[in-house]
Parts: structure tokens; C-alpha cells; sequence
């Protein structure tokens, strides 16, 4: 199973980040990693590079776009996508401070969700060491030509 953090950064960080995503995946894994101790430098520095999440709003809109839709459903806080024309089965939790999305196959069609709602998504994978801006992402390689995702447009 691949877990995937996706960060809202502040625009000033997506400008000086830009072709250097690999600078901004050791930051954001250095604060992951660090040790109990170091947890107030982590939690200031994490506050610098990224925007809070408007939960609430961001949970709402994901749901009244695509509730209607059959490979999507929602129980309390988790948004799934069982979709078995693609075999897939997908988990995204919206926290205040980033989304973490859990997949059971290579790539997850919330992914094509996302990138409607911010241009300043960052998005790592700290056990796989992946990382890239969801805008630049699906504007190199148009991933998902499923029919139900086009369904949900």
C-alpha cells in the first residue's frame, strides 16, 4: 500500500520550488522523521512552507461533486473510490494541515480530483521517496482517460 501526503504550499514556496522539488521533498521528509524533541522546529517550519486546509469546505465540495457517482462514497471523515473497471481502491482524509491519500494500486483517480480544487499541491510519498506538484503532474501526461472519471466533470 502507498501512502501519499498531499501539502498546500504557500505560492512564494511554489515559485522558489519550482524545478527544485527535490530540495522541498528533504524538507518536508527531514520534518516527517524528526524526533519528539525537535517536534516545535519541525512544527515552525512546516508552518512557513504550507497553507492551512479549509477541512470542512474542501471535505463538502469533494462530496457534492462526486457523491452521485458509483465507484465514490464517504464515511465520516474518509472519501473512497472503489472503482472496479480500474481496479482501484482508494482512501483520501482531508486533515487541516495536509490530505493523506492511500492507494492499493499504483496511482489513484483522486489525484485527478485534486487538482481542481489548488495549483499548489505538493505531494510525497515518504516510504517510495516520491514526490511532484500535482499542477505539474497532469499537465506533462494526461493520467486518468477513464470514462467515469469523465463522467464526473
Amino acid at each position: 500500500m502507498k501512502v501519499y501526503f498531499v501539502f498546500e504550499l504557500k505560492e512564494e514556496f511554489v515559485n522558489l520550488y519550482k524545478g527544485n522539488e527535490r530540495v522541498l521533498y528533504n524538507i518536508l521528509r527531514q520534518i516527517y522523521y524528526l524526533d519528539t524533541e525537535e517536534v516545535e522546529y519541525g512544527y515552525n517550519l512546516f508552518v512557513q512552507l504550507t497553507k492551512p486546509i479549509n477541512k470542512v469546505i474542501l471535505d463538502r465540495k469533494i462530496f457534492l461533486r462526486y457523491h452521485q457517482n458509483i465507484p465514490y462514497s464517504k464515511r465520516k471523515d474518509v472519501h473512497y473510490i472503489n472503482n472496479l473497471y480500474r481496479n482501484e481502491i482508494s482512501r483520501l482524509v482531508v486533515k487541516r494541515s495536509y490530505i493523506r491519500l492511500e492507494l492499493e494500486q499504483e496511482t489513484s483517480s483522486f489525484f485527478d480530483i485534486l487538482k481542481d480544487f489548488s495549483d499548489n499541491y505538493f505531494v510525497c510519498c515518504f516510504k517510495y521517496q516520491e514526490y511532484f506538484f500535482l499542477s505539474d503532474k497532469f499537465s506533462e501526461v494526461e493520467t486518468f482517460n477513464s470514462p467515469i472519471i469523465h463522467m464526473w466533470n
